[in-house]
């Protein structure tokens, strides 16, 4: 498995999720995959997320679980141990481009710039985060890509909406796009699974349609 095979099971939405209690990441996760949800981004944000991609892998081994915000060769690490099956960062460094190689996991870094994509190029990476989307530059700028680096692909996401997301998809050098708006914290902390079965569901329809 490849991140760019990963990016395409997670079209069009990679839920990004930031889980506070270990023990509310298992329904959570059933309650995406309810939604037809085939991927998801934790992110290392909370000092239960490594724990919770344990938990995720072994209850539900049908659904492809990344961790996010890895941001250095340590938390790698910790992502392959714990049954991490991709890795994204919110920028690139060659550390962690070859702890990335080290680990066997696929990787997607975060650019923005042209530079940075270049950079990203030269290690031999083709599938891109775009981040954070909305306030580098959003549809123009990924548009603007898409004739220079014929060959990238891109995930964006930070500030990617239900409202939004279509715009960004339609866009050739777009793969899928990831956010949090399918399962908020506040949603997550009131264990309301239903009405993020319904966000997954609706996004994946949306899109369809």
């Amino acid at each position: 498995m490849n991140i760019r095979s990963i990016l395409h099971e997670a079209a069009p939405v990679m839920p990004v999720l930031t889980i506070e209690e270990s023990e509310l990441a298992v329904p959570l996760a059933e309650a995406l995959v309810a939604g037809g949800m085939r991927a998801v981004e934790v992110t290392l944000r909370t000092p239960v997320a490594i724990a919770a991609i344990a938990n995720i892998r072994q209850a539900l081994p049908e659904l492809i679980v990344g961790a996010g915000t890895v941001v250095t060769p340590r938390l790698m690490h910790e992502v392959q141990k714990a049954g991490g099956q991709f890795a994204v960062s919110p920028g690139f460094s060659t550390a962690l481009g070859a702890a990335a190689q080290e680990c066997g996991l696929p990787f997607l870094p975060g650019v923005v710039t042209a530079s940075e994509i270049q950079i990203a190029m030269e290690h031999g990476l083709e599938n891109l985060k775009f981040f954070p989307a909305e306030h580098a530059g959003g549809v123009k700028l990924l548009s603007s890509y898409a004739s220079v680096f014929a060959d990238i692909r891109f995930c964006p996401t930070g500030g990617i909406r239900e409202d939004n997301m279509a715009h960004y998809l339609e866009l050739s050098n777009v793969t899928c796009v990831g956010g949090s708006w399918i399962a908020p914290r506040d949603m997550i902390a009131k264990q309301n699974w239903n009405s993020i079965s319904k966000r997954a569901a609706k996004a994946m329809s949306a899109v369809n349609e």
